[in-house]
């Protein structure tokens, strides 16, 4: 067979493996699982990194302290060094809103070897700590929570035994580069880390959704969180193979009312979101990063240039071949579409979609090498140990 065949049955592997033996990956059903409520609801700490965030506050932080909680709970904001007054709006909404009290503190500048994310966390968790909580709601300031959202988090954590129950909250998918960049950077983390193998206590896989991570307190002391993490640019994977390396059990699933607010209407927000710590992800490292460009090519790009050569040069295997590897793609996306209330037509566009992907990730590069590191909101971290997750 030509070298084409041989690419496009590899790819058809390729999809067939995704498909079996990736711990279903592509399958939306994991929700927060069966709980009930506990005799005594345990005191909680929400604590709050926050950095600039003055647009979003106003629809995420009313619906923290509108929490519907039977025990109790309180909230602390960490103002992160912001410019745009956000401690004094968070102030001004918990004043006109009421609910769950409200203390709004900052932790001053990180000192060397420290994100500013991870300080204001640190710094949250220190005041909390007075308080004695037995669990830490460790949540952005872009997401909206259901009202009853805290308590059923501590009811599925104490049912199930888990010592960090995580939910990834929905993104907003509004514009045309949202609906084809938002749902694929899901599918794409789910691939990474398949829900249904976090939540196994035998299985090594672990990662968190930073924007809404339920903590127990005593899990936390143990991983020593987040001193253990302190270097990671984006915290979520970090924080949980820090808990599930200390022996703890960890559960990560799709939110059905848990949003984040945030919007990312233009391409170039999209790509500021991913490129930032892409390369991050690969650790620095440029074997990996051209394993990463291969592996995406072969994967995702192949299908249709298989299908489109085959066709044009009339070779009915690669044809055969390619055209079935995109049907299995198509068909393994069309779920997370359905999740985020999108058409399926957009499922044969996923190709498209992972060649962008592709892009971000060598730009990632790019600046790395220029020596500008991964930043975010006026600040570069260029560590080569950085660990990529989820900063919002």
């Amino acid at each position: 067979m030509s070298a084409i065949v041989w690419i496009a049955a590899g790819s058809l592997a390729a999809w067939l493996w995704l498909l079996f033996c990736q711990g279903f990956f592509w399958r939306t059903d994991i929700r927060l699982p069966a709980r009930t409520d506990p005799d005594d609801w345990p005191p909680v700490c929400v604590v709050v990194p926050a950095r600039d965030e003055a647009a979003v506050l106003p629809e995420s932080l009313p619906s923290l302290l509108a929490q519907d909680y039977p025990g109790r709970a309180e909230i602390f904001l960490i103002d992160d060094g912001s410019s745009d007054g956000t401690g004094e709006l968070a102030r001004e909404l918990a004043s006109r809103h009421g609910g769950l009290p409200l203390i709004v503190d900052s932790p001053g500048e990180p000192p060397a070897g420290w994100t500013g994310k991870l300080w204001a966390v640190r710094h949250g968790i220190g005041l909390a700590r007075a308080r004695g909580p037995e669990y830490l709601l460790l949540t952005d300031a872009d997401i909206a929570h259901a009202p009853d959202s805290l308590r059923e988090l501590v009811a599925a954590a104490r049912t199930g035994g888990f010592d960090a129950v995580s939910l990834m909250a929905r993104l907003r998918v509004e514009s045309l580069w949202e609906r084809l960049v938002v749902p694929a950077f899901v599918y794409f983390f789910a691939q990474l880390y398949p829900f249904r193998r976090i939540g196994k206590r035998s299985a090594r896989t672990a990662a968190a959704a930073g924007g809404c991570v339920l903590l127990r307190t005593d899990a936390a002391e143990r991983a020593r969180i987040p001193d253990a993490i302190r270097h990671a640019v984006i915290d979520d994977v970090a924080l949980a193979r820090a808990v599930k390396g200390g022996g703890g059990h960890i559960w990560l699933g799709l939110a059905e009312r848990v949003d984040s607010v945030r919007p990312y209407p233009r391409l170039h927000d999209l790509w500021r979101m991913v490129s930032r710590s892409a390369y991050a992800q690969l650790r620095h490292n440029p074997l990996l990063l051209v394993g990463t460009v291969l592996g995406l090519a072969l994967v995702y790009l192949v299908p249709p240039v298989a299908l489109f050569t085959g066709l044009a040069v009339g070779s009915t295997a690669t044809a055969v071949l390619g055209g079935l590897a995109w049907l299995v793609m198509t068909g393994t996306y069309v779920p997370m579409l359905r999740y985020y209330g999108q058409p399926v037509w957009l499922a044969p566009l996923l190709p498209f979609t992972a060649f962008l992907y592709l892009l971000m990730t060598v730009d990632s590069a790019v600046q790395h090498y220029r020596g500008r590191g991964a930043a975010w909101k006026g600040r570069t971290y260029a560590r080569p140990d950085a660990v990529v997750g989820d900063e919002s």
